[in-house]
């Protein structure tokens, strides 16, 4: 069973990583907030709005996965409809990193009281995933932290030390975002 132990080193974490988050943030100027690494793929490739943007998204997204397992039986998370925010992805270049810290505050805010709600046995409870597998909602939580450290490095320019373990090859989440706001414009989904 999960311990008290294991609930403050996982808000400690997400706390350390969002603040070094942060910091990297609110340094760009907003020149660099819009620059494109050059020769990267995927992700990789968005602005640092972007990046903010889809760590907005992902954290609502984590936050439903969360629920569903605290509602149900190990449910199976590609039925969970994928959560939108103020701020998406492909509208992200048009504000500033200040509206998009902004955003990933409430994000944040919401996070920390549904885990706060929480009881210790909630974190063993189980949800699946086809792109990563059955995880305890513990585990989800964890992926907070993991997934600032990662785009950190990636708005600095640097490979992350971390790096999501998926079930079979990483979706290129980009490419998958332009087809969906295509699809989107011609009214197909």
């Amino acid at each position: 069973m999960a311990t008290r132990e294991q609930v403050d080193e996982l808000l400690a974490k997400m706390a350390a990583e969002r603040a070094s988050l942060i910091r990297v943030a609110e340094g760009l100027s907003p020149e660099d907030a819009l620059r494109v690494p050059v020769d990267a793929e995927g992700e990789e490739q968005w602005t640092a709005l972007e990046q903010l943007a889809h760590l907005c998204e992902m954290e609502r997204t984590y936050d439903a996965w969360v629920r569903a397992a605290l509602r149900e039986e190990n449910p199976d998370l590609s039925k969970v409809p994928w959560q939108t925010v103020p701020i998406p992805v492909e509208e992200a270049n048009r504000y500033t990193v200040a509206d998009l810290l902004r955003q990933l505050e409430l994000e944040r805010q919401y996070t920390l009281g549904l885990i706060d709600g929480m009881r210790l046995e909630d974190f063993d409870r189980v949800a699946t995933s086809p792109m990563f597998g059955t995880l305890t909602v513990l585990q989800w939580l964890r992926s907070f932290y993991r997934h600032d450290r990662q785009h950190t490095a990636q708005i600095l320019g640097r490979q992350s030390d971390y790096q999501p373990n998926f079930k079979g090859r990483e979706p290129n989440q980009r490419r998958a975002r332009l087809e969906l706001v295509a699809r989107r414009q011609q009214g197909l989904g």
